[in-house]
């Protein structure tokens, strides 16, 4: 069965931002299905456009900056 968009529901989305982009923390449920957290990077370019980036290595900065999403969202889950 391929991807159904209508059949994703976001439960929960907030990001944390830098001055390189940001990284925002969603709680998903696919076809009423469990509850799933998902981590996403956006960087910013030359232009100041955001675009999506792979995930990779988080720093300390950034693991505390999400950290407090990441509880929020577990409590939704």
């Amino acid at each position: 069965m391929p991807y159904d968009s209508s059949l994703d529901e976001q439960l929960y989305s907030k990001a944390w931002e830098d001055e390189g982009g940001k990284i925002v923390v969603s709680v998903h449920s696919y076809n009423k299905g469990a509850k799933k957290l998902q981590i996403s990077r956006e960087i910013k370019d030359k232009m100041g456009n955001a675009a999506f980036a792979k995930m990779g290595r988080l720093s300390k900065e950034e693991i505390k900056g999400i950290l407090p999403l990441i509880q929020e969202a577990i409590t939704i889950m």
